[in-house]
């Protein structure tokens, strides 16, 4: 969707428009791209680093204005991380990171945000902030597509998810019908539980008691 990868055979269709015969701005003005972990070349300031998801609204040989400035500093403030606006990207946390590359996604004004494992370097707290920024911009009106090897994940965020088996073959459809026992024992090879948590008020994955070895 990114145009990243090119397919082997079919076309990947992108509001209506074939992504092969379109060029990298147009991609990058409709889809935004979070990817599990990044590390740049050059140290920026988180703000220097958000306002390079302004590029693909800036012409070929101008600069992000006071404008472009002024929106990025209003996303990073609605996320709660205003205060590492001026702190380097290279020394803030791994959680940090994360939310500042989702505000970057932001930045660049897309109606489609991708998301590559966004929790996998992540400690328990900082998954949860993620996760919940996530749902919050579902919530707003982005289209939101993101992988990740945890099925509570899906369970949390709720909506439609896909399972990929282990032949290469898709299921999709609604969270409840597709993350079912039978298609987790498929896919994991354990019998995962899927029980109603009422404290939570909803449908949770639970993992199996571990083997002593008996």
């Amino acid at each position: 969707m990114a145009g990243l990868l090119k397919p082997d055979s079919g076309e990947v269709l992108l509001s209506g428009r074939n992504v092969g015969e379109m060029k990298a701005k147009e991609i990058a003005n409709i889809v935004g791209y979070v990817p599990q972990m990044h590390t740049p070349a050059f140290d920026y300031t988180v703000l220097d680093f958000v306002l390079m998801g302004r590029a693909p609204k800036t012409g070929t040989f101008s600069r992000p204005g006071k404008e472009d400035e002024a929106l990025c500093l209003e996303i990073l403030e609605s996320m709660g991380i205003e205060k590492l606006a001026k702190k380097s990207y290279l020394d803030i946390s791994g959680g940090e990171r994360q939310q500042v590359l989702i505000a970057r996604a932001i930045a660049q004004g897309p109606a489609v945000i991708l998301f590559d494992e966004p929790t996998a370097h992540l400690d328990y707290g900082n998954q949860h902030r993620v996760l919940n920024r996530i749902k919050q911009m579902a919530g707003e009106g982005f289209s939101i597509v993101i992988t990740t090897h945890n099925p509570d994940h899906a369970l949390l965020l709720g909506d439609k998810a896909a399972i990929v088996d282990r032949n290469g073959h898709i299921s999709q459809g609604k969270v409840e019908e597709i993350i079912t026992k039978e298609k987790l024992r498929e896919v994991y090879d354990i019998d995962l539980h899927l029980e109603y948590v009422e404290e939570i008020n909803r449908v949770a994955c639970f993992a199996p008691e571990l083997d002593e070895g008996k």
